[in-house]
């Protein structure tokens, strides 16, 4: 299991984490919301290391979404992503 200052040097040092990285930072409650949004479509881009806890940052399409350390989703988060 990967320690999440594991995933911020990495991140540092300009090596992309992979999904099985972020994968493990999230919360039991948060993998269990990101399984279930999955079959409507939702994917796992990213997480965000916060003072709450981890951020998971997913999309649909186009469209960004958050699910929170305790597994709540929140399709209209006031985030935005940079161009890549």
């Amino acid at each position: 299991m990967m320690n999440q200052s594991v995933a911020v040097d990495q991140d540092r040092r300009g090596i992309a984490p992979g999904f099985r990285d972020h994968w493990e930072t999230l919360t039991a409650e948060q993998k269990m919301s990101l399984y279930q949004l999955q079959t409507w479509g939702y994917r796992l881009l990213f997480v965000r290391n916060m003072p709450s806890g981890p951020l998971a940052i997913i999309a649909q399409d186009q469209e960004i979404a958050t699910i929170d350390t305790e597994g709540t989703l929140n399709t209209h988060p006031d985030i935005h992503l940079r161009p890549h």
